[in-house]
């Protein structure tokens, strides 16, 4: 059962989510903290599966925390950002940091639990709203700085940058597999290899650093993870024949 800190500066907020967190079965919240040295001691001593932290008032440093709590913790919580659209910086700031997933402060209940529990297994997830900022926030980086995300792309090669593009488009483990024609297991170690030379924590960092790379084409405004649209490749015709089959139907 994966195991919840709240962070959140006001009581009533952290209250509902409590709430929220023990109507769930699965969810379990073991701790709260109204402050960012608050958080990094629970995170430590309490070692949870997931923290879910609200960008806090301003003034506070929510982006350390975040670092200082993915750097310090032994157990490595997964981390679940909750931050209002407005900041521009917020968006980037959090993944860079070592944030896992992004919501908008007005989530659904149901989408937020959702996120946790995708986070908790290993998954990760990137908002629409928050998708369209981070997009943005890569286009106005200064040239010298952009031009690092490259110099780490060459260091891929050409199957895991196929890999990484699908990634960043949103499909999943067996779409890559079937699309590629390689076994789940060969895409997760693609994955893996890939979060290792690029530097990234998790998938979420790996979208982003497509899109800062230029790999990936910041033309949308989905979400490359939770919403990948309409335009995906269909699998190999044989993969398909191959379900068909399985299913008695001819090809």
């Amino acid at each position: 059962m994966p195991t919840v800190l709240i962070v959140n500066d006001q009581k009533l907020q952290r209250l509902g989510y409590r709430l929220l967190l023990d109507s769930e079965p699965g969810l379990s919240p073991v701790g709260e903290a109204a402050d960012g040295a608050e958080a990094v001691r629970m995170a430590t001593a309490l070692r949870p599966d997931v923290v879910l932290m609200h960008i806090l008032k301003p003034g506070t440093d929510s982006i350390g925390t975040v670092r200082r709590i993915v750097r310090g913790s032994p157990s490595s919580p997964r981390i679940v950002v909750v931050a209002p659209v407005r900041p521009e910086g917020d968006a980037w700031a959090a993944l860079a940091a070592g944030a896992d997933a992004l919501l908008p402060d007005d989530t659904a209940p149901h989408e937020l639990t959702a996120a946790i529990r995708a986070v908790a297994a290993g998954g990760a997830v990137l908002a629409p709203e928050l998708t369209r900022r981070l997009i943005d926030t890569v286009r106005r980086r200064p040239s010298a700085v952009a031009a690092l995300p490259a110099q780490r792309l060459g260091a891929l090669t050409e199957r895991e940058r196929e890999v990484l593009t699908a990634v960043a488009s949103g499909w999943s483990t067996i779409e890559i597999a079937e699309h590629l024609i390689i076994a789940p297991t060969t895409v997760k170690a693609h994955v893996s290899r890939i979060l290792t030379k690029i530097g990234a924590r998790s998938r979420v960092q790996a979208v982003a650093f497509a899109y800062e790379s230029g790999l990936r084409a910041p033309h949308t405004t989905r979400s490359p993870l939770l919403s990948p649209g309409p335009s995906r490749p269909t699998p190999p015709r044989q993969s398909v024949h191959r379900r068909r089959s399985r299913e008695g139907e001819k090809p």
